[in-house]
């Protein structure tokens, strides 16, 4: 990568507005953009001075259009080594698929927050392409609601997922504190739809993504000509939230005197809108999340004790993927179903050594990164079993040592029972044996038959009767 000043990124994007955001955004972080209003423009500008010096490429779906997958193969053909940033309104994982498949490194969502974009292009332009395709991807699917989708065995998440089942039968405030990718959020849904509020209102606040000069209007809403711009009067989130449930997440980063102005707001249930001279009572419950412990920022005098009180009346830490290692061949499963029932995608079993060399990986990115590789080697795999081939990057990180301190013969490649400890049906059982058997064997139906004790005529019926695809 060269030098931090002089990195380029190119956006093609035909809005003024964005392109002047994204570009503000991205000299932030030392970047220098180049923008391109169309598909021509863009490859026009990739033959320039500049065009080659270009680390990375924010390409915005609605200026190609239908053909934004086909521009990106057009990119990628030409610049095969350039990271590629597309960004879209649509949440279709189908559309996600093809844009990866087209050779997008990430798909992300709009409106995107400005820290995600910048995370996202920082890892998408990481020189050590091995870590930088670990980092976490944009959620492609939409998490469940509920308790049970929160899936592990590990006393400690046991533990959490027991105190905020308890904690959500209350009206009490509740901290989530965990490492990113943990599933804060997914909790926090969680415990909303468990609650006696869960037909109330429901709103996450990422107080990270919002600008810190709108922070205020968000929360406590303003009235007309408060400050410059403000036309209209805009009702803040708590007042949207009256008898329902606010989310706040990434608390640890509210700036101080914000933290004096909630502090106050928990402490009276009155929200005063910026430039008003009256106030509004509100009955908010507020779930708030934070990547680091505030009792330690507390102590270092970066976070308001009252507001601490206000907020920790239960606190709940969820582990890092790290410390519950037995639980990755279940979430594996998990994810992979889910991801098989996106469109486009079909559904994959996973042999031994690729669950021992996921299980060898120690997922900073936790649960949430987790699944953004799987959604990656998913896209990508052209058999019916995922084998440790389809974790590239994973290999060259560990190397060998997986092998040491993994057996990869421990049976844990088929699961024998459900989450709630129940054995799972003989026919789905079946299924992902013949599966492991057919990517084991490469497709090798004799062997594949040979191996199982079974004959071939009997193992095609099988195929057949299971839905399951002939694996090349």
């Amino acid at each position: 990568m060269t030098d931090s000043e002089n990195r380029l990124v190119m956006l093609i994007d035909d809005e003024p507005a964005q392109s002047r955001l994204i570009t503000a955004l991205a000299a932030r972080d030392g970047w220098r953009t180049l923008v391109a209003s169309d598909s021509e423009a863009a490859i026009t500008m990739l033959g320039t001075r500049d065009g080659m010096q270009l680390s990375a490429i924010i390409l915005d779906q609605w200026v190609p259009g239908d053909d934004a997958c086909s521009l990106i193969e057009e990119l990628k053909a030409r610049r095969p080594g350039l990271p590629i940033l597309m960004l879209t309104t649509s949440a279709s994982p189908l559309l996600a698929v093809e844009a990866m498949r087209a050779g997008a490194t990430d798909y992300l969502i709009k409106p995107v927050a400005p820290d995600r974009l910048m995370e996202a292009l920082r890892a998408a332009t990481e020189r050590e392409g091995a870590k930088a395709e670990l980092q976490p991807l944009t959620e492609k699917m939409h998490a469940s609601l509920d308790f049970d989708a929160m899936i592990g065995t590990a006393p400690k998440f046991r533990t959490a997922l027991a105190q905020a089942a308890k904690a959500a039968r209350g009206h009490a405030n509740a901290l989530i504190e965990g490492e990113s990718g943990t599933g804060k959020e997914m909790l926090m849904r969680a415990m909303h739809g468990a609650s006696p509020r869960s037909k109330a209102p429901f709103r996450i606040i990422n107080i990270g993504g919002v600008p810190s000069n709108s922070l205020a209007s968000v929360l406590f809403g303003h009235e007309p000509n408060a400050f410059p711009g403000a036309f209209d009067r805009q009702l803040g989130a708590l007042q949207q939230c009256d008898g329902g449930t606010l989310v706040l997440d990434e608390i640890d980063r509210l700036k101080d005197d914000m933290q004096q102005q909630l502090a106050e707001v928990l402490e009276t249930g009155i929200v005063r809108p910026v430039g008003a001279t009256h106030g509004f009572r509100v009955n908010v419950r507020i779930l708030s999340a934070g990547n680091f412990p505030l009792d330690e920022l507390v102590q270092s005098g970066h976070f308001q004790p009252k507001l601490y009180s206000a907020l920790a009346q239960t606190t709940i830490k969820l582990p890092p993927l790290r410390q519950r290692q037995g639980d990755i061949p279940a979430l594996t499963r998990h994810f992979l179903a889910r991801i098989g029932d996106q469109p486009g995608l079909r559904h994959l079993s996973i042999n031994d050594s690729a669950l021992a060399l996921l299980s060898a990986y120690d997922w900073p990115g936790n649960v949430r990164q987790l699944q953004a590789v799987l959604f990656r080697a998913a896209v990508f795999c052209d058999n019916q079993t995922l084998t440790a081939d389809s974790f590239p990057q994973l290999c060259e990180l560990l190397g060998d040592e997986q092998e040491a301190t993994n057996p990869i013969h421990e049976g844990v490649g088929v699961m024998l029972y459900t989450q709630d400890g129940n054995l799972r049906p003989l026919e789905e059982i079946e299924a992902d044996v013949i599966r492991l058997a057919i990517g084991h064997y490469r497709g090798r139906m004799t062997e594949v038959a040979r191996r199982l004790g079974i004959g071939r005529s009997t193992l095609y019926r099988k195929l057949s009767d299971l839905g399951i695809d002939n694996a090349a």
